[in-house]
C-alpha cells in the first residue's frame, strides 16, 4: 500500500470561503498546503486520509478567507493618526499634513511608519497592500523583512520634497527601485501619482510611455473631490479622466483611487480601458470628499477594489471595517437593499483587489495553485452568534480582534494573535518617539 505524500501543512476549519467559486462556503473542510501554495481543500476525514501533514492546524470555530488585500494606502501617515481632525479637505492637506510632512519627512519617518502600519494590517487580516508614499525604498525594505506582500507606488510629482527634487528624479529612482526588485516574489513596482493635478502634460505622456513599454502599472488619485474635477475643466477643458485618456495614462493598468465624482463619461472612459477603481470609503466619509457610485460601476462590469488611504484620513488600517461600510454605504447610495451582499463585498477586498493590482495569479482566492495568503477568524464570540451564513457574519460582525492566524506565501506571519515577524513592543515605543516630535503646535 501506498504512504500518503506528506504535506506541509493542513489547515482544519469550520468554515472555507475561496471567493472562487464565487458564493461557496465549504464546511469542515481542510486547507492543504504544500510549500508556499495550496494544493487541495478536502473534507476533514479525506484530507487526513489522503495526506501526512508535518503540521496540522485545527481551527475549528474559525473561518478561512483568502488574505485581504488593502488596494491603496499611504503606510508611513500612521504617525498622523487622529493629527488633523475635523477639517475640509484642501484645509486638512494644505493647513495640517502637508505642512508637516515637509517639516518631518524622512527615510526613518516612512520606514517607522511603514512598521506601524504593518502591524495594525496584519492583526486585522490584512496580507497584501498598495503604496504610494515618497522614499518608497524604506518601504519596500520593510515589506520584505516583514514578509508581507505589497505593491509600492513610487510617487511621481513635479513639487520636490525631501525625497526628490522633480518628477524627472522620482521617475529615475523610481525606476532603480523597480530594478533593484524585479524578479521578487511578494514586492512589485510601479509609477504612482498624488493627483494628475500635480502633473503637466508632457509628463503624464511620459509615465504613459513608460509604463506601456515596462509593462507596468500605474497608480493614482483620480476624481477624489469635486474641487479637482472642477480646476481640471476650467483649465484644461477637460474632466481629469478624459485628459488621462487623451494623453494615453488611462489603461487597463492604472488604478483609479476615489472616484467620488462620477458620470457617465467616467463609466465609459472605465469600460473602455480597463481602468480599474479603488474605492476608499472610510477616507472619503472623513473627508467629505463624495459618494464613489458602487454599484453602478459594479453593474458596469468595472473591477472595484478596496482600500483605506492613509490613517491620517481614515483613522485605521481595517480592511474590515472598509467590508462593514462598503456593504453599508453602497446600498445607501444606490438606495437599494439588495446592492453589495457580502459576498460581493469580501470578493472586492480580495480577488478584485488583486486583479487591480495585477497580482490575481498568485493571490485573492483561495484555490490549488496560488499562494497560501490566508486569513483565519475566530467567529465564536457571543456577538457573531448564530451564524446562519459566515460571510454576512464577516462583513456584518467582524473586529480586527477576531483575526488570529495569518499566513503569507505559506509563512506564518501571526499565529494565535502573536506576530512572528515584526517586533510590535518595539515598533510602539519607536511610534511614541515620534508622538513626541510631532506634537501639534496649532
Amino acid at each position: 500500500m501506498t504512504a500518503a505524500p506528506t504535506v506541509r501543512m493542513l489547515i482544519n476549519a469550520r468554515w472555507i470561503i475561496p471567493v472562487v467559486p464565487s458564493g461557496r462556503v465549504f464546511e469542515r473542510c481542510s486547507l492543504v498546503v504544500q510549500g508556499r501554495d495550496i494544493i487541495a481543500i478536502l473534507p476533514w476525514e479525506e484530507a487526513a486520509r489522503c495526506y501526512r501533514a508535518e503540521q496540522t492546524i485545527n481551527l475549528y470555530d474559525h473561518v478561512l478567507i483568502p488574505g485581504l488585500i488593502n488596494a491603496h494606502g499611504h503606510a508611513a501617515m500612521s504617525l498622523l493618526r487622529g493629527y488633523a481632525e475635523d477639517l475640509p479637505s484642501a484645509q486638512w492637506q494644505q493647513e495640517r499634513i502637508g505642512p508637516t510632512e515637509t517639516r518631518h519627512l524622512s527615510p526613518d519617518f516612512v520606514a517607522d511608519g511603514t512598521e506601524l502600519a504593518m502591524v495594525e494590517m496584519i492583526k486585522a487580516g490584512t496580507t497584501c497592500f498598495a503604496d504610494l508614499y515618497p522614499f518608497p525604498e524604506e518601504v519596500a525594505k520593510k515589506v520584505h523583512r516583514a514578509h508581507m506582500r505589497a505593491q509600492i507606488a513610487f510617487p511621481v510629482s513635479a513639487e520636490p520634497n525631501a525625497w526628490a527634487r522633480d518628477s524627472d528624479e522620482c521617475i529615475e529612482k523610481g525606476l532603480a527601485l523597480r530594478d533593484a526588485y524585479r524578479g521578487d516574489e511578494l514586492i512589485s513596482v510601479v509609477f504612482g501619482a498624488p493627483a494628475p493635478a500635480s502633473l503637466d502634460d508632457p509628463t503624464i505622456k511620459k509615465i504613459a510611455v513608460l509604463a506601456q513599454e515596462l509593462d507596468t502599472g500605474v497608480h493614482l488619485h483620480l476624481h477624489e473631490t469635486a474641487a479637482e474635477v472642477a480646476d481640471s475643466v476650467r483649465q484644461h477643458g477637460l474632466r481629469p479622466s478624459e485628459r488621462l485618456q487623451q494623453l494615453g495614462l488611462l489603461s487597463e493598468q492604472t488604478r483609479c483611487v476615489h472616484m467620488t465624482q462620477v458620470d457617465d463619461t467616467d463609466i465609459n472612459l472605465l469600460q473602455q480601458t480597463g481602468a480599474k477603481v479603488i474605492h476608499c470609503p472610510t477616507s472619503n466619509l472623513k473627508l467629505a470628499n463624495g459618494f464613489c457610485p458602487l454599484a453602478r460601476l459594479l453593474t458596469a462590469d468595472i473591477t472595484v477594489a478596496l482600500g483605506t488611504a492613509g490613517a491620517a484620513s481614515s483613522n485605521d488600517l481595517s480592511l474590515l471595517e472598509e467590508l462593514h461600510t462598503t456593504a453599508l454605504l453602497g446600498k445607501t447610495v444606490a438606495n437599494d437593499a439588495t446592492a453589495l451582499d457580502a459576498y460581493t463585498c469580501l470578493q472586492m477586498a480580495t480577488l478584485a483587489g488583486a486583479q487591480a493590482l495585477g497580482l490575481d495569479a498568485r493571490t485573492g482566492s483561495l484555490e490549488p495553485g496560488k499562494a497560501a495568503d490566508i486569513v483565519a477568524l475566530d467567529l465564536s464570540a457571543t456577538d457573531c452568534s448564530p451564524i446562519y451564513d459566515p460571510a454576512v457574519s464577516l462583513v456584518h460582525n467582524n473586529r480586527a480582534a477576531q483575526v488570529t492566524h495569518v499566513w503569507v506565501d505559506g509563512k506564518a506571519l501571526m499565529l494565535s494573535g502573536h506576530l512572528q515577524t515584526l517586533n510590535e513592543r518595539e515598533i510602539r515605543g519607536k511610534t511614541e518617539h515620534w508622538r513626541t516630535q510631532l506634537a501639534p503646535t496649532f
